[in-house]
C-alpha cells in the first residue's frame, strides 16, 4: 500500500484525493493533511471518509514535518499556494519522501535552485503535474510532430484566452498578487510553455516580452465608466455584478473558503476592480528553442470565449489547432468542466498535398480524458509503456516555469534573457 500525505487541502488537492479514495484505494491511502486552515481540512477529511476511507490525521502547516515523522508517507502531495511549492518539497525530499507537485514547480530562480538542490542532495523524485499534456488532443499534436507530419518545426504561435469567467477568477484569489503565484506567465502560462517544450522536444533559451494591467483593478475600471466598487463579492450592495461570484449558495467554494475563513484570514472573492492587484492581464512573449525554433505566444484574461489557437509551421507544411474549452470558476462547478472541450480542430496542411482534418476522440473526465490518463499513470501499479512521455520531471518544471520567469523579467527591465539551464539549475541532475 503507498502511502500519500498532503499538503495544501484548497480546491487544487481534490483530484488527487478523490482519486486514491475511489479509484486506487486498493492500492494507495492518504495517511495526513496538512493546511492552515483547520476548517478546511475537516471539510477536505469529510470529502475523502465518504468513501470508505479511513479516518485521517490533521495537521496545522506549522506541524507538517511532524506529519511526516508521524505518518511516515512514501509521498507528499503538494498543493498548496504557488509560492510555498519549494518549501514544503524540499522538507519533504530532505524527510525522504519522493514529491508530487502542482504547476507550477515554483515561482522564481531562487526556489527553483532550491528544488534541484534538494533533488541533488537527497536523490529523491519530483513529479510535476502537467495535465495538459494528458489531453488526447494534445497529445495528437505531439504525434503529430513525432511521426515527421509538417517535419523539422520553425515556429509557433500561440494565443490563449481567458474568459470573463475563468479569467477574472485570477484575480479573486491569492494569484493576483504575483509574490504569490508569479503572475499568470507563471501559474497559467506554464501549461502552454510546457506543452511547446512537450511537443517540439526543444529546450527554450532566449526570452522577451510585454506585459501590462489594462482591464482589470480600479484605475482601469474608472476609465471605463465605472463609479461603483466593493471590496468582495459577500455581501455586496452591487446588484447583477457579472464579476461577482456567490460563495454562500456553492458548497464546494463555501465549504473550503467562507466557512474557513475564520482561521485562515484568506479571502477568496475579492474584487477583480481592486487596487492591489500586482498581475497583469494582457502579455506577450517571444521565445527562442534550442533548436532554432520561435514561439510567439500571447495570453489575454479577460476574453469572451475561453480556449486557444495553435499555430506550427514546418518544413513540410503547417498544423492549426483551434480548441474552445468550457467556461468554469475554480472548485465552482463540476471538475471534469475544467479543461473539458467545447470544440476542437485540428487541421494539417501538408506543403503540397491537400489539407485534411484529424480526429480525435474526447473521453470523459476533466480535460478531454486526460486527468484520468495522469492520475493512472501517477497511481496505477503498472501504468503502460508511454511513447509520448507524458509523465514531466523536474527539468520539465524548470524549463517551464523558467520561460515565465524570464518573461517577468523582460517585462520589468525591457532587456532579453537567456535561459542557461545547465549553468544555474540541472548541471549534474
Amino acid at each position: 500500500m503507498k502511502k500519500y500525505a498532503i499538503v495544501g487541502t484548497g480546491s487544487r488537492a481534490a483530484m488527487f484525493y478523490d482519486a486514491i479514495a475511489t479509484t486506487y484505494k486498493n492500492t494507495c491511502t492518504i495517511v495526513g493533511l496538512c493546511d492552515q486552515s483547520e476548517t478546511r481540512m475537516h471539510y477536505t477529511h469529510r470529502q475523502i471518509t465518504k468513501h470508505g476511507h479511513a479516518d485521517i490525521p490533521m495537521y496545522g502547516y506549522l506541524d507538517f514535518e511532524k506529519m511526516i515523522d508521524e505518518t511516515k508517507p512514501d509521498f507528499v502531495i503538494v498543493t498548496s499556494t504557488d509560492r510555498t511549492h519549494h518549501d514544503y518539497i524540499v522538507r519533504a525530499m530532505e524527510k525522504g519522501c519522493d514529491v508530487i507537485t502542482e504547476k507550477p514547480m515554483t515561482i522564481d530562480e531562487k526556489k527553483t535552485k532550491h528544488i534541484v538542490d534538494a533533488i541533488k542532495r537527497t536523490g529523491r523524485d519530483l513529479r510535476v503535474t502537467f495535465n495538459y499534456r494528458y489531453a488526447p488532443n494534445n497529445t495528437k499534436i505531439r504525434e503529430l510532430i513525432m511521426d515527421g507530419v509538417i517535419g523539422d518545426v520553425f515556429s509557433v504561435h500561440f494565443e490563449w484566452l481567458l474568459d470573463t469567467s475563468h479569467g477574472a477568477d485570477y484575480y479573486r484569489r491569492w494569484h493576483r498578487n504575483k509574490h504569490n503565484s508569479g503572475g499568470l506567465l507563471v501559474h497559467k502560462s506554464t501549461h502552454h510553455f510546457d506543452l511547446v517544450n512537450f511537443w517540439l522536444g526543444a529546450e527554450p533559451e532566449n526570452v522577451f516580452a510585454f506585459g501590462d494591467l489594462n482591464f482589470y483593478g480600479r484605475h482601469n475600471a474608472e476609465k471605463r465608466g465605472m463609479t461603483a466598487f466593493t471590496p468582495r463579492s459577500h455581501k455586496s450592495p452591487i446588484k447583477d455584478d457579472p464579476f461577482a461570484i456567490d460563495m454562500e449558495k456553492n458548497p464546494t467554494l463555501k465549504g473550503l473558503y467562507l466557512d474557513a475563513e475564520k482561521d485562515s484570514g484568506y479571502i477568496r472573492d475579492r474584487s477583480v476592480f481592486s487596487d492591489d492587484i500586482s498581475i497583469e492581464d494582457t502579455m506577450g512573449v517571444l521565445v527562442k528553442y534550442n533548436t532554432n525554433a520561435i514561439l510567439t505566444y500571447s495570453l489575454n484574461s479577460y476574453m469572451p470565449w475561453e480556449g486557444f489557437s495553435v499555430n506550427l509551421n514546418g518544413s513540410k507544411g503547417r498544423i492549426e489547432y483551434k480548441v474552445v474549452e468550457k467556461s468554469y470558476i475554480n472548485a465552482g462547478g463540476n471538475r471534469n468542466d475544467e479543461g473539458a472541450l467545447k470544440t476542437k480542430n485540428i487541421m494539417v496542411y501538408p506543403m503540397f498535398d491537400a489539407p485534411y482534418a484529424v480526429e480525435v476522440e474526447t473521453k470523459a473526465g476533466g480535460h478531454g480524458g486526460g486527468d484520468i490518463v495522469m492520475l493512472e499513470d501517477i497511481f496505477g501499479d503498472n501504468p503502460a509503456p508511454d511513447k509520448f512521455k507524458r509523465a514531466a520531471g523536474v527539468k520539465d518544471g524548470v524549463m517551464s516555469i523558467m520561460t515565465g520567469i524570464c518573461a517577468n523579467k523582460a517585462i520589468a527591465s525591457g532587456i532579453p534573457q537567456n535561459i542557461n539551464l545547465e549553468a544555474y539549475f540541472l548541471t549534474n541532475s
